[in-house]
């Protein structure tokens, strides 16, 4: 009996390898074409870079492709239902967030993130740096500068880490000029991914982890670690300190400041000791589905893009929404409107908890402000300003974690609820308290409904703010460009 092939199935089987043959060949022959391109583009350099060089336009004519998607951050055309990339007055649209940081500089103003090339400038002019023009207490502290600038690790090489954070905010004004750019993240003589904050390196020797040996992928997260973490400025010196060391969850992270006794301020109205979270990005990406399967922070905000056979990272760092086709699609086969309404879904369900919760927290505080007033004892008060620093730390860790309700939808509706629950428990609190005074009515609430009326209940001057802020933009700003360009630390006033 014949087993053998027929002949057309002999025929069939021998096109259909050389085929493949064929396939394997070209694609071998487009990996060695574009690594030969790479390799003359990093070998054939045009000037020569030295380690720690901030001027981002000295990178331009080296990295051409890389330069020209970065300075694109300066764009703010793309708006998503939650955001985008234009800067947008959050305490006019959510005046009760002014009431939730009375006391406290986030009150006198804070606006949606636009992109790294704006970095410098945003900082220089938002309200609650401080005061450089003498109204109110002292700027904040240089460490304020940690995240926003290439000079940033320069000026920690010049006069040392300690020194640095040792300054005040206005005192390194000359100095901090470049936006967030290359030697953020790259060696400069190498263009190797390197971890240039001192915090991140801290964090991890603490829990016994060398930063040193992560693999590329990792890094790809690291470097954007660096910043878009929780952090706070510890001891009169104002050390950037990253609060993991009991964890990285919500729970680990309060847990580090209640044994510290940390606070970032005390509730104007309502007394309480709170704690301000900042931007705990990268814990909350490690509670998702991406963080726990490996997708990185690039593969999603920085995708791969091919351009005359190069293949290299978009550094238009931006959401992910505003570039479906390389970003969710690279990994799902949806359509852009079903990947884009998933994002959504889970953005609109955090959100709604989220305006529950700033409404009754916001009462919680002013009830609590009216118990004060009532003649409420520390000890009567207890109770209630532990639930208000609780309560407010849930609130702000989702609230700051920008993107969290999609990084980790599950975690966030658990966190924004438990922060709900903890506001109703205050006003319980305090309800009990005003009883035991002999007041048993409703407690009358004031007109906080827009922004500035929030701002003048708390006693800060909306006029007075702007006219100053206005005042050391056309005034001290523009000498310290000045003093920048002509000490060759600033290529082009931009």
């Amino acid at each position: 009996m014949k087993t053998g092939l027929k002949s057309w199935q002999g025929w069939l089987l021998f096109i259909g390898v050389m085929a493949l043959v064929f396939v394997l060949l070209m694609l071998a022959a487009s990996v060695n074409e574009r690594h030969a391109e790479v390799i003359s583009i990093y070998n054939n350099k045009k000037v020569d870079i030295e380690k720690g060089e901030a001027r981002n336009e000295i990178f331009e004519d080296n990295y051409p492709r890389e330069y020209e998607t970065w300075a694109a951050t300066i764009e703010t055309d793309f708006e998503s239902e939650f955001n985008g990339n234009q800067r947008k007055d959050v305490l006019a649209e959510r005046p009760n967030m002014v009431i939730l940081w009375a006391g406290y500089g986030f009150s006198k103003e804070y606006n949606t993130p636009r992109g790294h090339m704006h970095a410098i400038e945003d900082m220089r002019e938002i309200l609650r740096v401080g005061a450089p023009m003498g109204d109110g207490p002292e700027p904040m502290p240089s460490t304020c500068w940690a995240c926003k600038s290439p000079d940033v690790p320069r000026m920690m090489e010049s006069i040392g880490v300690e020194e640095f954070y040792g300054q005040r905010w206005s005192d390194l004004g000359p100095e901090i000029v470049n936006p967030i750019g290359c030697s953020d993240c790259h060696d400069a003589e190498t263009m190797n991914l390197q971890i240039t904050r001192p915090a991140l390196i801290e964090a991890f020797a603490r829990q016994g982890k060398d930063i040193t040996k992560a693999t590329l992928q990792e890094m790809r997260t690291l470097v954007c670690a660096q910043c878009h973490v929780e952090y706070y400025f510890k001891g009169e010196g104002n050390y950037l300190t990253f609060p993991w060391d009991k964890g990285f969850k919500m729970e680990d992270i309060e847990a580090y400041y209640d044994e510290a006794e940390f606070a970032d301020y005390t509730h104007k109205l309502s007394k309480a000791k709170i704690i301000k979270a900042q931007h705990p990005g990268y814990e909350t990406w490690q509670m998702g589905i991406h963080g726990q399967r490996g997708v990185s922070c690039a593969d999603c905000h920085m995708p791969y893009k091919s351009e005359g056979g190069i293949k290299f990272s978009d550094h238009h760092i931006q959401s992910p929404l505003a570039m479906i086709d390389r970003t969710c699609q690279t990994c799902h086969r949806e359509s852009e409107e079903t990947l884009r309404n998933n994002v959504y879904e889970r953005q609109r369900k955090a959100n709604e908890t989220r305006t529950a919760l700033e409404r009754e927290l916001a009462k919680a505080h002013l009830e609590a402000e009216f118990a004060w007033k009532k003649g409420a004892s520390e000890s009567q008060m207890q109770e209630t300003l532990k639930l208000l620093r609780q309560a407010q730390w849930r609130w702000d860790f989702g609230v700051a974690s920008h993107g969290a309700s999609f990084h980790a939808p599950q975690e966030m509706q658990r966190i924004l609820a438990s922060g709900l629950e903890k506001s109703l428990q205050a006003r319980l609190a305090v309800s009990k308290v005003l009883a035991k005074l002999g007041y048993t009515d409703e407690v009358p609430l004031p007109d906080v409904s827009t922004k500035d009326k929030a701002q003048r209940y708390i006693g800060l001057d909306p006029e007075k703010m702007k006219k100053n802020k206005e005042k050391f933009l056309n005034t001290v700003v523009p000498e310290w460009i000045k003093e920048a360009k002509e000490n060759g630390r600033l290529v082009s006033a931009k």
